[in-house]
């Protein structure tokens, strides 16, 4: 009975520990709200800019890390720009009809701590010669009945994904 007794009580220490384990979403230590205003739209495209912030205020209350607040009320605001939108033409029809067309959207975005004034994160999220992983690229085909405005919303929600991992704490 001693032995089990033991046995158990090392069992529940063990468990205790963690093992380096989380529950949830791993988020920075005293912030627990976020106010996202509108972000700002430095393109010729309208909507995208409110597309893109319903996108990254969904995905915020998705995680549940963090909680949606006023700017007055919130201890972090997370400001963001949308940068550069291209839309080419992958593939054409004999006539020069686009076949398949490339969406990209690139945005920078600030996370501000808004007590002190210190920024938390701060990502480019560039368009350029070099693709990376962190721009949104969504391919759409009129053809098929796909449109602009469904590539829009495809593109808005995986920037916002990724503006999402960028609050988390780095494993």
């Amino acid at each position: 009975m001693k032995h089990l007794l033991v046995l158990l009580t090392m069992l529940s220490l063990t468990a205790a520990s963690g093992c380096g384990y989380m529950l949830g979403t791993p988020t920075y230590q005293g912030v627990r709200t976020v106010h996202v205003p509108v972000f700002t739209n430095t393109s010729f495209r309208r909507n995208i800019d409110y597309l893109l912030t319903e996108a990254v205020q969904k995905e915020i209350r998705t995680r549940g890390g963090y909680r949606l607040d006023d700017a007055e009320t919130a201890d972090t605001i997370l400001r963001g720009r949308i940068v550069e939108i291209r839309k080419n033409p992958l593939s054409e029809t004999r006539f020069d009809d686009p076949r398949e067309i490339q969406l990209m959207v690139g945005a920078e975005v600030t996370w501000v701590d808004r007590r002190s004034g210190q920024i938390l994160q701060q990502r480019t999220f560039p368009l350029g010669s070099a693709l990376s992983q962190s721009v949104s690229n969504v391919s759409f085909a009129p053809e098929v009945g796909q449109s602009l405005a469904t590539a829009q919303q495809e593109s808005a929600s995986r920037l916002a994904a990724q503006i999402a991992d960028m609050m988390e704490i780095p494993w």
